[in-house]
């Protein structure tokens, strides 16, 4: 439930809300969904309702004892922004943030609309990025939305990219990452539709991640865009280790 993590953009990952329900079409193949089926065949108790929505108590504090400051996915296996998701079961995961300022969170949503909704109760810290995904054109209006919230650093997560995505606008946009989709029913990315967010980003002067290109077997096919890696990420906040 909280880990070192595998996912290239981040270090470590941290559950206090597994599970989630399907919304657009970037869900329709998720990792998230398949991985916690795996983990409940396995007996992690966790996952004994496999991808149902569950709040886990238990697991809330853990980035308290973590000393060593570390980049942070939150929840990797669901949405904090979920519509079943209690404001107050979100204003805690943003406490235990806020207590715990040498760590660097990542949040990501496809609920803009909630984030959004939402903004002006949440105790927004530097230290605390936000994200939203987008896959494809019609989708695009979450970056509008994740603009007007009072998060710091703001990114936008491109996996899986299903189609060509022009004009993103990144005015006060920090970060993006682009990933093709990975797995058994994995639909293709082509490489022109990550050229030209990229060309986008360089315009525009915003770090960009290039994660992967997927499909069945996304360790053969690896990271690489035109020739070479593309690692570039907001500066993490290391001011902020002094306040432990």
């Amino acid at each position: 439930m909280a880990e070192n993590s595998s996912i290239e953009w981040t270090g470590s990952t941290w559950n206090p809300l597994t599970g989630c329900s399907k919304i657009s079409p970037g869900c329709k193949q998720c990792y998230a969904e398949r991985l916690s089926l795996r983990l409940r065949a396995m007996g992690q108790p966790n996952y004994a309702h496999g991808f149902k929505l569950e709040i886990h108590e238990n697991v809330l504090n853990i980035p308290l004892s973590w000393k060593k400051p570390q980049t942070i996915f939150v929840n990797s296996m669901s949405d904090l922004f979920h519509e079943d998701v209690p404001l107050d079961f979100i204003l805690r995961v943003f406490e235990v943030m806020n207590a715990t300022p040498w760590h660097t969170y990542q949040i990501l949503t496809k609920r803009s609309e909630r984030l959004l909704e939402l903004n002006s109760k949440l105790p927004w810290q530097p230290h605390i990025w936000m994200g939203v995904s987008v896959e494809n054109q019609d989708y695009a209006y979450r970056i509008d939305q994740l603009r007007l919230t009072g998060a710091t650093v703001k990114f936008i997560s491109l996996e899986p990219l299903l189609e060509s995505v022009s004009n993103l606008g990144l005015k006060k946009i920090n970060w993006v990452i682009v990933g093709g989709e990975s797995g058994p029913k994995a639909r293709p990315m082509e490489e022109q539709w990550v050229i030209d967010i990229r060309d986008q980003c360089l315009r525009q002067r915003v770090p960009f991640f290039f994660k992967q290109w997927g499909g069945t077997n996304k360790k053969r096919a690896g990271r690489e865009l035109s020739g070479r890696t593309w690692d570039e990420k907001p500066p993490v906040n290391t001011t902020s280790a002094f306040y432990r």
